[in-house]
């Protein structure tokens, strides 16, 4: 079940939802250091981590899933959000050299054919990079933060499922080692945290993140059209 748009939006507006971005967008960045060139699509709501890309990269888009609802992107701007079924993207193939998927995969009730999707415009070099719930996190098991809703996978999980479709996984990181608690002092604690937890205790993880490619060798089946 998806998530509503509004409810996301909320949570990255509080402190916790501060936190919870400038550490995960650290991991993203440390995989994607320079997208010089590149075309980004953001897949689910991915907004608050696009940012820092749309004066560094060729194009950036979002696409909001139909289930989820949409808001304006960037607030301050002309809109570049779309809206659409995750499994019909309004893209032509070949057509973007990045994906990045937050808070999307766990919410969908077709995983596979969101990722068949996301595998057939990625160009023949693309890259994915999915963030998903770690499953064996407190993030997971408690409803404060997005992280507590929707399937949630361990690092083995998601490789299997990327490898399924015709992705091959190249690189896995964790982020989010703190505990999702609203406390000021904590939160203000949670970078030296995750500094120390991320070599000490990684299973504390709150989130997964997984960068693939796609297999040009890989034959994607025909998809019924849907109605």
């Amino acid at each position: 079940m998806w998530q509503d748009v509004v409810d996301l939006h909320d949570f990255y507006q509080t402190p916790l939802g501060g936190v919870t971005r400038r550490l995960l967008l650290a991991r993203i960045r440390a995989l994607w250091p320079d997208l010089r060139g590149q075309s980004l699509l953001g897949l689910g709501f991915a907004t608050p981590y696009l940012s820092p890309f749309t004066h560094e990269a060729e194009r950036v888009l979002a696409l909001m899933p139909a289930g989820q609802g949409v808001i304006h992107w960037p607030e301050d701007g002309k809109s570049l959000v779309a809206f659409a079924d995750e499994t019909e993207l309004p893209f032509q193939d070949f057509s973007i050299d990045r994906v990045l998927m937050v808070h999307a995969l766990e919410s969908s009730e077709h995983p596979g054919d969101m990722l068949r999707e996301a595998w057939r415009v990625l160009s023949g070099g693309g890259r994915l990079m999915v963030v998903v719930p770690n499953r064996r996190s407190m993030w997971s098991m408690t409803e404060r933060t997005p992280f507590g809703f929707g399937q949630s996978y361990s690092a083995g999980q998601l490789s299997k499922l990327l490898r399924n479709v015709s992705f091959t996984p190249l690189q896995t990181a964790r982020a989010l080692h703190f505990l999702p608690w609203r406390s000021r002092a904590w939160l203000s604690a949670a970078p030296g945290w995750e500094r120390f937890a991320i070599s000490w205790v990684p299973g504390l993880a709150g989130a997964v993140i997984i960068e693939a490619t796609k297999q040009l060798y890989g034959a994607q089946p025909v998809k019924a059209q849907r109605r």
